[in-house]
């Protein structure tokens, strides 16, 4: 199953903030300064959270991973001019 999920982070550190958002970048894409927006099946999801614990400290930094379900998605309210985030339909390599 596919969902979306809010990522959102608060890490302290500035090596550790820009290894956690390189990482995310690859996964959805940036909608404010520390939330991404990732449209994932569950094994990159899972892939994901274990790249992701990584690169913490779990001492000090606070990562958050809300699910969006296809239920709840036509419930989120946008003010602004920055849609939902959708995947490519396609990859060129």
């Amino acid at each position: 199953m596919t969902l979306l999920y809010l990522v959102t982070y608060d890490i302290p550190c500035n090596k550790r903030r820009k290894k956690v958002a390189d990482l995310l970048e690859g996964y959805g894409a940036r909608v404010q300064y520390s939330v991404f927006e990732c449209v994932l099946e569950a094994k990159k999801f899972d892939e994901l959270l274990a790249r992701l614990k990584k690169r913490i400290n779990s001492d000090e930094d606070n990562v958050r991973c809300y699910p969006i379900s296809s239920h709840t998605l036509g419930q989120v309210v946008i003010l602004g001019n920055v849609p939902l985030y959708e995947p490519p339909s396609s990859y060129i390599v």
